[in-house]
């Protein structure tokens, strides 16, 4: 069974949002499929070639500053900083 390592349970969801990258001239597309105050899990086709820190930009509008805190071939888990 696994085990939760976050301090605190981040919330379902299923938003658009760009990864930000090159001071915002270069972005791709991802999916949020969780959500907290203090981080998140993107969904993308791959994340080869993503920098270990960007700036995630929600179809809403909101933007976060990120490090990566965990990565698979198609997921990324990101800290807020």
């Amino acid at each position: 069974m696994d085990q939760e390592r976050r301090g605190e349970i981040r919330k379902r969801t299923l938003k658009g949002a760009r990864i930000a990258t090159n001071e915002g001239y270069s972005t791709t597309a991802c999916v949020v499929r969780n959500l907290s105050d203090h981080g998140a899990l993107l969904r993308l086709t791959s994340v080869i070639g993503l920098p270990d820190a960007f700036q995630l930009v929600m179809d809403d509008g909101r933007t976060f500053e990120c490090v990566v805190a965990h990565k698979t071939a198609t997921d990324i888990g990101v800290q807020f900083t």
